[in-house]
Formats: structure tokens, C-alpha cells, sequence
């Protein structure tokens, strides 16, 4: 491996793992702190399909995939105190499912969309294929970890009962089950962090063509 694409691994490593403790606290009533973190994934893989390629970046998604799925099998044996008289898993097994799904299904359409995007202008193949994945990551995650339709096929835990309930949506209209509500707060943070995101892209991408010169 080149020393982009180890950096690139490190940075990658270290973002799963931070948003798998993260994803544990809440801000408010709708987010966690891991959607403030998780989002930069997909600017650790922009940058190095840009500077070394799909190849290069598939790499880099396959050990954070790796990464993710141990600090996941981690978190279900780590018990914590949910209530005075009840414990559970740190991380049950569906969000565990959901968060390795759709890391790796997200990151690569993420790949996939951005080689196809890299001839046109700077900001097409970034901004492009990290909103698609960033819609998809965030479709299969709640979907998987949360819906109550997905009981039959992926079992119950603790969780389900609280994300389905019905409670008015959080940018207002009409009521929705909870992770139907969460999901669209997450999902329009990861787009706001996209966005951001653009400026250290174009940063380091510049300075990584001139010192290539």
C-alpha cells in the first residue's frame, strides 16, 4: 500500500470506530453524535479515489468494513444499564447488521458513482456520490436496525418497540413512527456535512496535485 492509502485506512479506522462509541450519545431528541462523525467516511473515500483511484478506495472501505464489524460484535457483549432493572447489549444484533450493511453497500455505490463522475468538474463526483450514498447508508441502516417490519425476517430487541412509535415528525406535517423521523434527521445532516465537506476535499486535493507535480 502506498502511504495515501495507509493514511487513508487509519482515518478511515479511526472514524467507524469513533462513531460506534459516539452512536451512543444523544443530541436532543432526534440525534446522535455519531452523525456528526460518520458522514466524514465518505470524504476519507472521495479523496483517495481521487488521488489513487476505485481500487485504492475499495481497500480503504474493506478495513474499515472490517473495523466496524469488530467494534460492533464488540459492543454486543458490552451490557449496559438501560433502565434501573433492566440491561442490554451496548450495540443489539440488528443495529449491528444494519451499520455493516450499510456501510459497505453505501461506500461502495459511493465508489462506484464518483469513478464514473471523476472527468467532470471538481465538485460533481464528491458531491454526487456522497449524497446517493449517504441516502442509501442511511435507507438500509434504519431500515434494518429499527423497522418493526423487519421483525419477522431480523427478530425484536429492546429498540423496536421505542423507534415505532408514532410521534409527530420532527420538521413538522403529519406523524410518522419515530425512526422514520430519526432517519430524516440524520440523513439531512450527513447532506449539510456533504456539503461542508467540499472545502476540505478541494483543500487537500489541490495541495496532493501540486506536491505530484
Amino acid at each position: 500500500m502506498t502511504r495515501g492509502i495507509i493514511l487513508g485506512v487509519i482515518a478511515m479506522a479511526a472514524i467507524v470506530v469513533a462513531s460506534n462509541i459516539l452512536v451512543q450519545f444523544f443530541v436532543g431528541n432526534w440525534l446522535t453524535w455519531g452523525a456528526f462523525t460518520y458522514p466524514f467516511a465518505f470524504l476519507v473515500t472521495d479523496l483517495v479515489n481521487r488521488m489513487y483511484g476505485a481500487n485504492g478506495a475499495r481497500k480503504v472501505i474493506a478495513v474499515g468494513f472490517v473495523v466496524g464489524i469488530i467494534c460492533s460484535l464488540i459492543g454486543t457483549q458490552v451490557m449496559v444499564q438501560i433502565a434501573p432493572d433492566f440491561s442490554a447489549p451496548a450495540v443489539t444484533l440488528r443495529i449491528a447488521i444494519g451499520s455493516a450493511t450499510a456501510f459497505f453497500v453505501a461506500q461502495m455505490v459511493d465508489v462506484f458513482v464518483f469513478d464514473r463522475l471523476r472527468e467532470g468538474s471538481w465538485w460533481r463526483a464528491p458531491l454526487a456520490s456522497t449524497l446517493i450514498g449517504s441516502t442509501i447508508d442511511t435507507a438500509l441502516f434504519f431500515t434494518i436496525a429499527f423497522s418493526a417490519g423487519m421483525t419477522g425476517l431480523l427478530g425484536t430487541d429492546h429498540n423496536i418497540d421505542f423507534f415505532n412509535e408514532v410521534v409527530a415528525a420532527p420538521f413538522g406535517g403529519s406523524d410518522t413512527v419515530r425512526w422514520v423521523g430519526t432517519a430524516l434527521v440524520d440523513w439531512s445532516v450527513k447532506i449539510g456535512i456533504a456539503l461542508i465537506a467540499l472545502i476540505p476535499f478541494r483543500m487537500l486535493v489541490t495541495k496532493w496535485q501540486r506536491s505530484a507535480a
